[in-house]
């Protein structure tokens, strides 16, 4: 049996689906499991035990061409399943036109009238993202929703063994946080970030600053306003994977909504979420064992303003931020 998952949305959304490929291999451990991700997110599964092949689908550049080649890549592999996770009409063409005798996904695409097998996507009734993506193989495998995992090499282990040691002769505890999204709403503020490191009893508690390239100034920021305290920015130093594994160790790790929450819940790790101008109702919180849920007790009429956030606070006050006191966070 060949089969294909396909999730070529953002990193946080292919981490969720992983779910789909431990669900589908525990099932089916003979099949040959596909997954097609986004370019850019690729080195998230470069040891993924389960995988037979990882297809990687560029849409920066030459999107449309790119797509085309992937459909004739897709059906000359003669899949007999392929699940799409993906809710975008590029994603319901893969699947439209892949050829498979079975075809599943959401109905969200007009092209969904070609899938052998349509589902609804529906987000605010409590579902989480993994039990909707479950409704696309239930009947396939079982009732049981699985978790989301990602697997870091032993390169990656090494790696972060290696750095833990240079910071810290002995082994201490330490603690993670990813100040940092895409979106302006969904981004708990710098100051917010200083006052809760200054605020812990003890301070010298190593702090590692995770997130993109693109973070680095922020977390220099940050870096430059808590000089009593162990802060350590690694904002495009380590891997996705390296990050993992870093999460993994953490006694605790602070994220917003977004990639490094669903990291931190790939690998079971503690986490405390801070949502903001979205609601853990959406179905993006944490799955982690060991986990918390920060938001403002503020009543407030405008939130949630949006599923994925804005570029900035649309009433101009962001008080769904502002009004979240550091303490809940200790």
């Amino acid at each position: 049996m060949k089969l294909l998952v396909i999730q070529t949305a953002f990193i946080g959304d292919a981490i969720l689906a992983t779910a789909l490929l431990e669900k589908l291999h525990h099932a089916y451990p003979a099949a040959k499991i596909d997954y097609l991700v986004r370019k850019g997110n690729e080195s998230l599964f470069k040891e993924h035990p389960y995988l037979h092949e990882l297809l990687v689908w560029d849409k920066t550049a030459n999107k449309l061409g790119n797509l085309l080649n992937m459909a004739g890549q897709i059906r000359k592999a003669k899949y007999d399943y392929v699940i799409n996770a993906h809710r975008h009409t590029s994603s319901a063409f893969l699947t439209a036109f892949s050829g498979a005798q079975h075809r599943f996904g959401f109905d969200s695409s007009v092209l969904s009238v070609f899938f052998t097998k349509r589902f609804p996507h529906l987000i605010g009734n409590g579902k989480h993202e993994t039990e909707r993506n479950q409704d696309l193989i239930r009947e396939i495998t079982d009732d049981h929703t699985a978790r989301p995992r990602l697997y870091p090499s032993k390169a990656d282990e090494e790696k972060i063994s290696v750095l833990l040691k240079t910071n810290s002769p002995s082994p201490q505890p330490y603690i993670c946080i990813a100040p940092a999204s895409v979106w302006f709403t969904k981004q708990f503020p710098a100051a917010k970030w200083i006052e809760f490191i200054g605020k812990r009893k003890d301070i010298r508690t190593p702090v590692y600053l995770l997130g993109s390239p693109a973070d680095h100034v922020l977390c220099e920021q940050i870096v430059g306003s808590c000089p009593d305290a162990t802060v350590i920015n690694m904002c495009g130093k380590i891997s996705l994977l390296e990050s993992a594994v870093l999460i993994k160790g953490a006694v605790m790790n602070y994220v917003n909504d977004s990639a490094p929450l669903h990291i931190a819940s790939s690998m079971n790790a503690p986490v405390t979420a801070i949502f903001l101008s979205t609601v853990p109702r959406f179905g993006f919180g944490p799955l982690s064992d060991q986990s918390r849920i920060i938001e403002t007790k503020e009543k407030l009429s405008c939130k949630p303003c949006g599923l994925h956030g804005f570029k900035a606070c649309p009433k101009k006050h962001f008080h769904c931020a502002t009004t979240i006191q550091t303490d809940s966070l200790l």
